[in-house]
């Protein structure tokens, strides 16, 4: 039989940008065919920050926190497939399904798009409800590790929207969590050659550690231009795939110039919403580069809970901070210095 549940339930909630704190809230009442999610663990994501900063669509009062990872305490009686105590991880996205986009079957444009811990409760709390058919059962992944299948998902979504060529080669810039993922799906889906280009530390050594990468470039924090240069002269036609991973809109502005002619060039990383690049058109149009935008992802989760609780993309050792609730400042802090290669917050 199952536990009685609480009441109530801890919760961080900001009442607005910047401003948060430890709340105790209602249990989320279940629709139908919810599922109740007792959450073990909730990843903390670089949109956290800009979620903190008032940016990324949040809207407030907000419980943060959309790479959930729990058990189920309760389900709706219409869910089948599902029984208390399985392990599971959650979509964080919900879509009308009639909206223009969505009979479209565009369902990322969703025009009522909403997102556990950006739109609406996420999983920094006790416990999240969510849709069945946005739950996903696992096996082998610690919960820690399995916080980092919401952002596998963006990274195969990446994958679909690049379609890599048998035999392309793939320059990243950024060794941050997806970027270390979608450069391990690169490699098994048709490049030969991933460079992985970013500042030394934490993440390159990681991206070493986990055979992310062909090649790795070390660019210096303070100047990297000797680097930069010897980049376009070891790679005078460029590469055929070139992934900005890093937010930095200086990167993304240069990136262009590392794009083989009929290449594709990815922006993938966050940016500031007042950010903006300048691209010499001529250039766009004579070598024909596509640029692709890569935001998030829909119906991906199966591929990456297959992808990572098989073992065939590495995720160990890339969640090197876990947190309690109430050491949420810590942890923006620790994501702020860049300490964090992947923070989560986990619960008893």
């Amino acid at each position: 039989m199952a536990a009685e549940l609480p009441k109530t339930m801890r919760a961080l909630q900001y009442s607005e940008p910047r401003k948060h704190s430890l709340v105790e809230i209602p249990l989320p009442e279940l629709r139908e065919n919810d599922i109740l999610i007792k959450v073990k663990a909730c990843g903390v994501c670089g949109t956290d920050l800009h979620i903190h900063e008032g940016e990324f669509i949040a809207k407030f009062p907000l419980v943060p926190g959309h790479e959930i990872v729990g058990v189920v305490a309760a389900l709706d009686p219409k869910v089948e497939g599902f029984a208390v105590g399985d392990r599971v991880v959650a979509d964080n996205s919900e879509l009308c399904g009639t909206c223009f986009y969505c009979r479209r079957g565009e369902e990322l444009f969703c025009e009522d798009f909403q997102a556990r811990g950006v739109t609406m409760q996420g999983g920094f709390a006790s416990y999240v409800r969510a849709p069945a058919g946005r739950v996903f059962k696992i096996k082998n992944l610690s919960d820690v590790d399995a916080t980092l299948l919401e952002p596998a998902s963006c990274a195969a979504h990446g994958l679909d929207k690049i379609a890599p060529k048998m035999g392309s080669s793939a320059l990243i810039f950024g060794a941050g969590p997806t970027g270390l993922v979608l450069a391990q799906m690169l490699r098994q889906n048709g490049c030969v050659r991933v460079v992985v280009a970013a500042p030394g530390g934490l993440k390159l050594e990681l991206a070493k550690k986990l055979g992310a990468g062909d090649e790795y470039i070390e660019l210096s924090r303070q100047d990297a231009s000797a680097q930069y240069a010897k980049l376009k002269a070891d790679n005078p036609y460029g590469f055929d795939i070139v992934v900005e991973a890093t937010g930095s809109i200086s990167i993304l502005e240069d990136s262009i110039n590392y794009v083989r002619r009929n290449g594709k060039l990815v922006v993938y990383g966050v940016y500031p919403d007042a950010a903006r690049v300048s691209w010499p058109p001529s250039k766009i149009f004579g070598d024909e580069i596509t640029i692709i935008g890569s935001f998030s992802e829909t119906y991906k989760f199966p591929a990456a809970v297959d992808y990572l609780d098989s073992g065939k993309v590495n995720v160990g050792g890339i969640v090197n901070k876990v947190y309690k609730i109430d050491q949420w400042e810590e942890c923006l802090e620790a994501m702020r210095n860049k300490t964090a290669i992947k923070a989560a917050i986990v619960f008893d």
